[in-house]
């Protein structure tokens, strides 16, 4: 495939997690005279390129969302003029005027257009401003294309031919198949009983994804009281916190992640012996790349996908009965430009921290259509959402100026402080002035912990009143505030998603109900893969090999457990640890035995001999 690209090819690689997709333009673009321009939707994955890039003496840069005009002016002088050889950007970022002017100026090697599934309506992360990527090819016709992605199926290839306009572009497309992955599914009630016992057979590094946050805690914090080492990651964290956490893992100091689904992206760790999915995944896309993750290493890896009855019921209510409809997304977008008070006509690159569940509670809205629909709006361009915790302070002034000069005359250690406050916060004195942390640290020169601990004190002296504000989110808004006006043309593509979320959460339903088809087989038939022959570890093809069980076997299988019985009464679990045979088989005989009354359950839940 490097070679294609270096004899001027377009190129459409389909490459599962793991496989080199970043190699497959670095090596050609680092052979090449010029500065080579990388799309991506994904901004934490973006920097983790450009840092490991920068540690190797690579020269790279990124855009950021929030960027000041005049650090985006700066940067793009430095690829201009500078000696960068990649450029990270977001689609959204590409289509912005100013950026495309000086694109036109940059000697640009190659466009790589990362996760380009995003690009095709029926795409699992449509993005909207993936297909503007074209207006790029218009200020460099002649720059070949080099399109990546982890999970495509047909459809979506095509997609990506026709919007970026290469034809003749060579598709590469590894099998997706990973012989070294064993998918595991099992339908049972107390998921908790089964991820432990899974647990304690499949040992070594692990991810647990959940759905939610709340879940990242209790799922942790259940491990830990049995013994595991087991942490919680989620967007709810601030960025010290999940260093710490990421740092500890990779370290192998916490052995289980129990992580919402961004978890693992971009995260180099080649030695994952499990994934788990505890509640169901939303796509079979994001299900193949999140499996992906484990046994990058080529050695033996295990996932597996535990649900219940109810978790079939939560999928449909998750993600179809709160996707938001034309209304929420106009309510949603309307209610946050009123809660930062911005003016009909204004807001564009105008940036804001907040706390998403105070929002949702100001103006009482549901939470899940609310946070789906600003998930919408920064798809369609109209805004950058980020899941990014902050802390704001709010400081009011309770005593006169006058009195403020007499108080620091006998206490001159916030002198400093109270300058900065009093001379760059107009109108402290009268009311309630927010205030960041970061702001006031530059401005004062103090840590973080020194300004804590003086503002703290001079609250407790009454001189200050002081609120500590949690946030959680930040937007960053695209365009001016047009209400109506910006939201009627996206009216399609919010009934588009619809359509493609219920195919997909189908998809999803069919994979885990089809119990007669080996599982890596359904998969890789999902994305267009052909004539695979059965992976015989998958939790389908090792329940074959068991079929049928013969009435001798169940006999004396039977007979074990009574003579088991005859002794002292066990409870199911019990016996099925102690005989240690397939469990589906050991339920149903002890249910058979109990139904014709050989044996009785005692009411602590115990069987013993009748």
């Amino acid at each position: 495939m490097i070679r294609h690209i270096l004899n001027e090819d377009d190129v459409i690689a389909l490459m599962p997690t793991g496989g080199g997709k970043s190699l497959c333009f670095q090596v050609p673009a680092l052979l090449k005279e010029g500065i080579c321009i990388v799309v991506s939707p994904l901004l934490a994955l973006m920097q983790d390129q450009v840092n490991n890039l920068n540690k190797i003496g690579i020269p790279a840069l990124m855009i950021e969302g929030g960027i000041s005009y005049a650090d985006l002016d700066k940067t793009l002088d430095n690829c201009i003029y500078g000696k960068y050889k990649f450029l990270y950007l977001s689609p959204e970022r590409l289509s912005q005027e100013l950026v495309q002017e000086r694109i036109k100026l940059m000697n640009v090697s190659y466009l790589v257009v990362d996760e380009a599934h995003c690009i095709s309506e029926w795409g699992h992360d449509f993005r909207p401003a993936y297909q503007n990527i074209i207006s790029f090819k218009n200020l460099h016709p002649t720059i070949k294309t080099i399109a990546l992605t982890a999970t495509a199926t047909q459809k979506v290839v095509e997609d990506i031919t026709t919007y970026l306009d290469i034809p003749n572009a060579k598709v590469f497309k590894q099998s997706f198949k990973r012989d070294n992955l064993s998918i595991n599914l099992e339908k049972f009630e107390d998921k908790n009983y089964k991820l432990q016992q899974f647990l304690q057979k499949y040992q070594g590094s692990s991810i647990i994804y959940v759905r939610n946050r709340k879940a990242t805690e209790e799922i942790a914090q259940f491990l830990t009281t049995e013994n595991f080492t087991a942490a919680a990651f989620h967007g709810g964290l601030n960025n010290s916190t999940k260093n710490q956490l990421l740092e500890d893992w990779l370290a192998e100091k916490t052995q289980i992640m129990v992580a919402t689904s961004a978890f693992g992206m971009g995260i180099d760790k080649a030695n994952v012996r499990s994934v788990i999915h505890y509640h169901l995944p939303e796509s079979l896309e994001s299900y193949f790349q999140e499996i992906g993750r484990a046994g990058r290493d080529g050695k033996e890896a295990y996932t597996y996908l535990i649900y219940n009855e109810a978790d079939r019921l939560r999928l449909k209510n998750q993600f179809l009965n709160t996707l938001p409809q034309v209304e929420d997304v106009k309510l949603t977008y309307k209610k946050l430009n009123a809660y930062f008070s911005i003016a009909f006509g204004e807001g564009k690159e105008s940036f804001h921290n907040f706390n998403f569940l105070e929002f949702c509670k100001t103006y009482q809205l549901h939470t899940s259509k609310t946070f789906q629909s600003l998930q919408l709006l920064d798809r369609t361009s109209v805004l950058t959402l980020k899941k990014e915790y902050t802390q704001r302070i709010e400081i009011k002034f309770r005593v006169s100026a006058k009195q403020l000069d007499f108080y620091l005359e006998k206490n001159p250690k916030y002198f400093q402080l109270t300058q900065v406050l009093t001379r760059n916060y107009s109108g402290i004195f009268e009311q309630f002035t927010p205030l960041e942390f970061k702001e006031l640290q530059y401005k004062t020169g103090f840590s973080r912990s020194a300004l804590k601990e003086d503002l703290s004190e001079l609250k407790q002296q009454e001189i200050i009143e002081l609120e500590i504000v949690n946030q959680d989110t930040s937007v960053f808004f695209l365009q001016p505030r047009e209400d109506n006006s910006t939201i009627n043309p996206l009216i399609p593509y919010i009934q588009q998603q619809y359509k493609n979320k219920e195919h997909k959460i189908n998809a999803v339903l069919d994979f885990i109900e089809n119990q007669e088809t080996c599982k890596m087989v359904q998969l890789l038939s999902y994305f267009g893969e052909k004539n695979v022959s059965n992976c015989n570890k998958c939790s389908v093809c090792l329940a074959e090999e068991k079929k049928p069980a013969k009435n001798s076997y169940k006999k004396e299988l039977a007979l074990n457990i009574l003579k088991i019985l005859s002794r002292k009464a066990y409870s199911s679990r019990e016996l099925i640890l102690l005989l240690q045979k397939d469990e589906k088989l050991m339920l149903e005989i002890i249910e058979r035995l109990h139904q014709i009354e050989k044996i009785t359950l005692t009411p602590d839940k115990k069987y013993k001999l009748k």
